[in-house]
């Protein structure tokens, strides 16, 4: 049926097309086509307004026969709320014809049509529109003004469907509620002006609101129409954007059966997203809330368009939608607006055929008149109506005037269209410029695109306060309220609360206002309810995203070490700088853990204690040969170099403790060159002592002066150019690269180790061979004079401390190269410790159990005794 009546209507149109651009009204018969004008009540006037509504919103099915031409459409289903627009914008005119400052000594008239939502009817009220100029007028002279604009149409898909006709003949179309983002492409549709915001602004800001609310897993769904799908499609991408997920998408049917309604509401029921949010209109979304209520599916907070959300019919009867927040039309108390729809006459002149429908189904009467009928099939009652009947007893969304929001817009374009119109009338009374006025469409002859230009330059402010004007898409400012369901007391439907705000035309910062102290969520709770895929990470974690799934579904994750997260959600580690380093819980960074060989800790104090007990040792030692001095032990092992012996020993162990503490300018060069210089002299004296041991023995040759160049002079002399080599080699170390401190941070990641570096490694090899090659050559001639007269031989004691000492670094070797951190200077410590105690027990030890345990021995004869081995 639908396709026969929009065929039919084009070839109507066809013969417009050919007739009209050639043909004046006086050239050809004109008449009322009434088939054309059938459900529409008007009112003449100089200039007739053209106003759309969706008084009915369901056509009544019609059995085509094709013998005859298809009967009249007939609808049902009366919308009061659209019922109330209509008689709105009459209020509108009336008051503006009242009005002497706005279009004065002109008076607006209006043709109302109700297109009962259908397509069909929306052209045939077109085609109604402009073909008014060859229609005959109620006095029967063919002089019918034509329409220069209309105002509607509500629904976004009828607009772009009746614009396409409109644009043929440049007809505006001024909408109060076709929100699409689609009409405005000035491309496909020139003539559309709106005074409502278009969805673009409302779905990006919805999705925001969305994000604002830490939802990051919602539901999105849209009605099945040019609108619903437009808006959910820039939501989508929106939300997209702002890195949030959506667990469904679906397409609510315009004309659902029970099976399409249970399987829609089965995949809301199956999914884990706790937010809904709606694109629709209430028609459209009412089945799907009957069938959640009926399958107990109520634990879901809804986020709606505006389309719905402020839609009485919804939130009068569910009231278990409870908590539901959106976006809604900025809404104005608009004064005496009440008193005129009460003051309705349903047989009044001009005669309103849907103001009578509207009483007899309030009143539950029947007017006995014939009288024309509306679009709506009229229902016989048993009562009759006596006209008398008073709306203002009644309580009906008609005479609800508490949330006038479309009604509000209706107001705007109605006075966008006057200021327009007086613009154009301004025009024609410029004064001084013919030119001027011939450019001036007349206002009694006006024909719709002469309109067109003024309707751009509309601008003005409202008796609201608020600026009505259309920006380059004939769009207005997107300018939304942000409204929540509360419940009303016992018995009253939910109460609409405004809690918020969204403007465009403010910064990004200031755009979108939320009094969340003032919500209510759907549970009754002031908490936010929680929508999402997968609980927010803490700091300390960052998201791990599961393969297949979408972004906001993940698992989470500790930092890695040297990592840290110190905001929820993080969906990478951020690097701790290189002198800092992540404590436990990962979301901060500290100052990395500073190491060094402390005095303080158990370790360091052991090895100093062991230095310490060296140097008590070697004093020890000191004292009792300084009491024995004048024994013939004593005395027979070189009293001089055995006292600078034990000094060097003193020093070496002293040298140890240099190792201990934090490196530092003077720490470093002073533990390298200590170490250098004790024991070059310790090794400088053993020298000695050997070269003494084995001089001493050839002078008991007969003819050989040999031991006369090593007598105490001489010693000290080779003692001393011993050290000062070693001396020299350190002088040039300090002054070339002297060791200096420095933060090791690549051994470790987590701490930073305090090490002194060897600045030049070349001159601190010099400094360990040196050593090196005193202790082999003390070793050689030791191991040569080990098997002289044991009276006056020190060599084999000699011996034993040089394979000790030699044992005790080579060893050192492999252990300081492996050995981290702190430990590399313990061994270091170990080893000279080591060295110097094997000097110290391998020399002096037995010398001194003889001088205490044993002084029979200590006498001249019995050191004189001893034979050759």
């Amino acid at each position: 049926m639908q396709l026969l009546q929009v065929t039919t209507l084009l070839l109507m149109l066809l013969l417009l097309i050919l007739l009209c651009p050639e043909h004046s009204a006086s050239e050809i018969e004109c008449e009322r086509w009434a088939d054309l004008d059938f459900g529409v009540f008007q009112k003449e006037g100089q200039i007739i307004l053209a106003g759309y509504f969706p008084i009915h919103s369901q056509d009544v099915p019609q059995e085509l026969s094709f013998e005859s031409a298809p009967g009249k459409t007939r609808c049902k289903g009366f919308n009061l709320r659209a019922f109330r627009w209509s008689q709105a914008m009459i209020y509108f005119i009336e008051e503006i014809n009242r009005n002497p400052n706005l279009l004065p000594n002109i008076t607006l008239g209006y043709r109302l049509y109700d297109h009962c939502w259908l397509m069909a009817q929306s052209v045939r009220s077109s085609l109604s529109v402009v073909s008014q100029s060859l229609k005959r007028n109620s006095t029967g002279a063919c002089s019918s003004p034509p329409i220069p604009l209309i105002i509607g149409d509500p629904s976004s898909t009828l607009s772009m469907g009746i614009a396409r006709l409109l644009n043929l003949f440049k007809v505006p179309l001024v909408s109060y509620f076709a929100s699409c983002a689609c009409l405005s492409d000035k491309k496909k549709f020139p003539y559309i002006f709106r005074t409502i915001p278009s969805d673009a602004y409302q779905a990006s800001a919805l999705a925001r609101l969305v994000k604002h609310l830490g939802w990051t897993w919602i539901g999105a769904m849209g009605g099945d129409d040019a609108y619903g799908r437009t808006a959910l499609e820039i939501f989508l991408a929106e939300v997209t954007r702002l890195g949030l997920c959506t667990s469904f998408r679906a397409i609510i049917p315009k004309v659902p059966t029970q099976q399409q309604i249970e399987k829609f509401v089965k995949i809301i029921r199956d999914s884990t997203a706790r937010v809904l949010v709606a694109f629709t209109t209430e028609e459209d979304i009412q089945p799907v809330i009957e069938e959640m209520i009926r399958q107990n599916v109520t634990d879901r907070q809804w986020v709606g368009s505006e389309a719905w959300v402020t839609s009485t019919l919804i939130s009068s009867g569910y009231p278990n939608l409870s908590g539901t927040i959106g976006f809604a039309i900025r809404r104005a108390d608009i004064p005496g607006l009440k008193k005129f729809l009460q003051n309705l006459q349903p047989l009044a002149e001009p005669y309103n055929p849907s103001a009578r429908e509207f009483w007899e189904m309030q009143f539950q009467c029947s007017f006995n008149k014939d009288l024309p009928l509306s679009m709506g099939d009229l229902e016989h009652y048993n009562r009759t109506c006596t006209g008398q009947e008073r709306i203002e007893d009644t309580d009906t969304i008609y005479n609800d005037v508490s949330q006038l929001r479309v009604t509000y817009n209706l107001h705007k374009a109605v006075y966008a269209v006057a200021h327009a119109l007086h613009s154009l009338l301004m025009c024609q009374k410029e004064e001084g410029n013919s030119d001027k006025q011939k450019q001036c469409p007349d206002i009694l002859k006006l024909q719709p695109w002469q309109v067109i230009p003024y309707l751009k330059k509309v601008n003005f402010t409202n008796e609201f306060g608020d600026s009505v004007y259309f920006d380059e898409f004939g769009n207005a400012a997107g300018s939304y309220d942000i409204v929540n369901w509360h419940k009303g007391a016992e018995g009253r439907p939910l109460e609409i609360v405004k809690i918020g705000r969204f403007d465009s035309y403010l910064a990004t910062e200031q755009q979108l206002v939320l009094y969340e102290e003032n919500i209510v969520w759907h549970d009754g709770s002031k908490t936010v309810p929680v929508s999402v895929c997968s609980a927010s990470c803490l700091p300390g974690y960052r998201k791990a995203t599961r393969k297949g799934q979408p972004l906001c579904c993940y698992d989470c994750v500790p930092c890695a070490e040297g990592s840290i997260s110190n905001s929820i959600d993080q969906s990478e580690c951020t690097s701790c700088p290189e002198d800092l380093w992540s404590n436990p819980q990962r979301n901060s960074c500290v100052e990395k853990q500073i190491e060094f060989l402390s005095y303080t800790e158990g370790f360091g104090m052991a090895l100093a204690a062991t230095a310490i007990v060296g140097v008590v040792a070697t004093s020890s030692v000191a004292v009792i040969f300084l009491r024995h001095r004048d024994t013939p032990l004593v005395r027979a092992n070189n009293s001089e170099l055995s006292f600078l012996l034990l000094l060097s020993l003193t020093f070496c162990f002293l040298c140890a403790l240099t190792f201990l503490g934090q490196p530092s300018r003077w720490a470093c060069p002073l533990r390298r060159t200590a170490f250098g210089l004790t024991f070059a002299l310790c090794l400088s004296c053993l020298l000695s002592k050997t070269l003494v041991v084995l001089m001493a023995f050839r002078a008991t040759l007969p003819g050989d002066n040999t031991a006369r160049w090593f007598r105490p002079p001489q010693q000290r002399m080779g003692v001393f150019l011993c050290s000062a080599l070693q001396c020299a080699i350190c002088v040039a170390w300090l002054t070339t690269a002297p060791p200096y401190p420095v933060k090791n941070n690549w051994l470790y990641r987590d701490r930073i180790i305090l090490e002194c570096h060897l600045g030049s490694v070349a001159l601190f090899c010099c400094v360990l061979g040196y050593i090196g090659c005193l202790a082999v050559f003390c070793f050689i001639l030791a191991f040569l004079a080990r098997k002289l007269p044991g009276n006056f031989n020190e060599a084999k004691f000699i011996t034993f401390s040089m394979l000790i000492f030699c044992a005790v670094w080579i060893a050192y070797i492999p252990a300081y190269v492996s050995s981290p951190g702190k430990f590399t200077v313990a061994v270091e410590i170990f080893a000279i410790l080591a060295s110097s105690f094997g000097v110290l027990l391998c020399i002096f030890a037995p010398k001194c159990y003889i001088i205490i345990f044993m002084p029979e021995k200590n006498t001249k004869k019995y050191l004189m005794s001893q034979k050759v081995r």
